[in-house]
């Protein structure tokens, strides 16, 4: 790895014959991503990524992208409210597999600081719910997979039950899996078209003085697919603040019947990350991944004061914290294990500008100015730091909070052809209203009070 910008330019005449390339910029951050990629300048103005797989991972992964992303035809291009990159061509690079892509432009905000309300939150869920009102007729046209519900939930009892076998899973969380995965109700859902594991980084976003954030692109598009929808949704777990409003959004622009435990599967993928984690390190014969995803799955289980995922109404009383111990889990863990992550085309660390100064009025609170790490580009430096912090944060109840997991707050990075975003900034901490007894409110208020002990821990 480490190849030149030039030299991946060069190779983008041989996926684009005739193309004139008049400059080259690198996209990975010194190299440490998983691929090798750079932005390649024509003479006509337009601008591709090119990216390089050294591996069979990766390379497996570019040929998926490849494929779905000519499944997507004019006709369901149109359908979508946003673009996807163009497919221009794929070529080898020595031994290596190229493939060539339109360059997007657009900022990224990461999870834990997507900010609440209309903007991108809410363009979020819609844009989620226009790729899973596709017609499937885009996936099983293109070959790529599909699978029912059923197919769905016997994939994650395979996944519980090779976890467990490692002997290194709580009994606690293996006996909560396996109830969810019993549990009827909450498989009872329409298999749609799926991304196949939407993460925040994901989303291109251009900033609308008037709307706010809004999606305007969708990137990694590999793991499309037809599946569970719960997992484009999955990712939420690691955004406290608008993960209502996403789901909210998605809920009103999705046009099929009520998937009542669509919050409830996606919180159960969240957590089913530990145990992809701990798996790949078994399979790889790797201990220091097994004891990382061991003390993590110890971690949650600690959080964790109830032991079932059940369809529940979680606006009624006894709410104590929208908090869920599955916003701990790392993003760097599952991208080792998922190749459904964003793609580095994208790298936060290379595009990302500094945090635009603050503007907003006095009485509103400052989101963080730092991101929490787990991009792919933090890997390789501060992956341990990162998961030791992550096990200090004290876990929260999990009981009843079905639908209040539904938030998301992440750090914002401008694109050098965007507007920065400036983070909307969390009112409901003013809040003093003693009289009100309104459970719904109740919930509210104490979410807000876990979420600042959780910034506050994980900012020390």
């Amino acid at each position: 790895m480490g190849r030149s910008p030039f030299t991946l330019a060069a190779a983008v005449t041989a996926a684009l014959p005739g193309a004139e390339v008049t400059g080259a910029r690198r996209l990975s951050a010194d190299g440490d991503a998983r691929f090798d990629s750079a932005v390649a300048s024509l003479a006509d103005g337009r601008e591709l990524a090119i990216r390089v797989a050294d591996d069979d991972e990766t390379a497996r992964e570019l040929a998926a992208e490849a494929l779905a992303l000519r499944a997507l035809t004019d006709g369901a291009r149109a359908m979508l409210p946003f673009r996807a990159p163009a497919y221009i061509g794929e070529t080898r690079l020595g031994d290596a597999r190229a493939l060539v892509t339109e360059l997007l432009p657009g900022f990224q905000i990461e999870a834990p600081l997507v900010p609440a309300g209309r903007g991108a939150a809410e363009s979020m869920g819609s844009s989620i719910a226009a790729v899973h009102g596709l017609p499937t007729s885009v996936v099983r046209g293109a070959g790529l997979a599909v699978r029912s519900a059923e197919e769905s939930r016997a994939e994650l009892d395979r996944l519980i039950d090779t976890a467990a076998a490692t002997g290194r899973v709580p009994a606690r969380l293996t006996v909560r899996w396996r109830d969810a995965v019993a549990d009827d109700e909450l498989w009872r859902f329409e298999s749609t078209v799926i991304l196949g594991g939407v993460q925040a980084t994901s989303f291109l976003f251009e900033d609308d003085p008037e709307r706010g954030p809004e999606v305007i692109g969708l990137v990694g598009w590999h793991g499309l697919s037809v599946g569970d929808p719960a997992l484009d949704l999955s990712w939420l777990s690691a955004a406290p603040d608008a993960a209502d409003d996403v789901h909210a959004a998605y809920a009103r622009a999705v046009d099929r019947a009520p998937d009542s435990g669509l919050e409830v599967r996606a919180r159960l993928l969240a957590e089913l990350e530990f145990a992809r984690w701990l798996v790949h390190g078994d399979s790889m014969r790797r201990p220091d991944i097994v004891d990382d995803a061991a003390a993590l799955l110890d971690a949650l289980a600690e959080g964790i004061r109830a032991d079932d995922l059940n369809v529940v109404d979680t606006r009624s009383a006894g709410v104590d914290s929208a908090l869920d111990a599955l916003d701990r889990v790392p993003q760097d863990a599952a991208a080792e294990i998922d190749t459904s992550m964003h793609t580095d085309a994208y790298n936060p660390e290379e595009l990302w500008a500094k945090d635009r100064d603050e503007s907003e009025s006095a009485d509103t609170e400052t989101a963080p100015d730092d991101a929490l790490p787990g991009t792919e580009t933090d890997r390789p430096t501060d992956e341990s730091a990162h998961r030791a912090e992550m096990l200090n944060i004290e876990t929260e109840d999990l009981s009843g909070v079905a639908s209040l997991f539904a938030g998301t707050s992440g750090a914002a990075g401008a694109r050098e052809d965007s507007h920065p975003l400036a983070p909307r900034r969390d009112m409901e901490d003013d809040s003093d209203d003693s009289d009100d007894s309104d459970d719904s409110d109740e919930a509210q208020r104490a979410a807000r009070a876990a979420l600042q002990r959780w910034k506050s821990s994980s900012s020390e």
